[in-house]
């Protein structure tokens, strides 16, 4: 195990970035092998094919192009991503959504030793999971419900499309996800992660629920709703005046 090294390139656009990174690598992850750098995306995807890395650093945002970009054209290849960027609502919850591994700029050496940690024990666990794969498809998706969620579950992963998803329940550190063929699927995160990532038409009605307002039946004054699935969710005060503004 000490001789495990993880062929790893960087592509990130600010020399001073990759150096801080090249850095923290050498001292914090030494199972992290650098054996290439490029700075956009016109040095970044012949680097890929001709390395054929098991790990990419790659930073969102470059010049002549982007991450995703960058994974569209080298989609062939299988390796591990861990992506890099200045905050952005919106990549983060294409990220969320795609169980990527991620680091926020400035970045955390606390953040880097967990996330190559992951990595290192997906390459040993010889996991075959096209995560890339999924990443790309979700960012030319224009429709919201037509994209796809990873979830992490006891077992691996499972991919669903979010238009699939009926509603959440929180359930201590796990979140139970029932899909409209039926299915329950417990998931390794807690509910509040699900609110964060997860676009309208999915709302928060509850503590303990979030639902798919697409699959509505009936709204009760009492406060309760009644789901396609014959589902009956409790919606408590602190949510029930956002509830009632989207269906004015």
């Amino acid at each position: 195990m000490t001789n495990f090294k993880i062929k790893s390139i960087i592509v990130e656009d600010e020399k001073a970035a990759r150096e801080v990174l090249k850095n923290y690598l050498q001292k914090y992850c030494p199972q992290v092998e650098i054996l290439g750098e490029a700075e956009n995306i016109n040095e970044a995807v012949p680097l890929i094919k001709s390395v054929e890395p098991q790990l990419v650093f790659l930073d969102v945002e470059m010049p002549f192009g982007n991450a995703f970009d960058v994974l569209d054209a080298c989609k062939e290849l299988h390796f591990e991503t861990i992506f890099v960027t200045a905050f952005s609502e919106y990549s983060l919850q294409a990220l969320n959504q795609s169980a990527a591994y991620y680091l926020l700029k400035p970045i955390s050496i606390e953040e880097l030793i967990v996330a190559v940690n992951k990595v290192q024990q997906v390459i040993l666990n010889q996991e075959v999971f096209n995560r890339n794969k999924i990443i790309v498809e979700n960012f030319k998706e224009s429709k919201p419900e037509k994209t796809q969620v990873i979830l992490p579950t006891l077992e691996g992963f499972e991919v669903v499309k979010m238009e699939d998803i009926v509603r959440l329940r929180g359930n201590g550190n796990f979140t139970d996800i029932y899909l409209s063929n039926g299915s329950k699927k417990m998931v390794c995160r807690f509910l509040k992660h699900f609110s964060e990532i997860l676009p309208f038409p999915f709302m928060r009605v509850h503590k303990s629920h979030i639902i798919n307002s697409t699959f509505v039946k009936n709204y009760n004054k009492g406060g309760y709703v009644t789901l396609f699935d014959n589902s009956v969710i409790e919606i408590s005060t602190t949510y029930k005046d956002d509830f009632l503004k989207k269906f004015r």
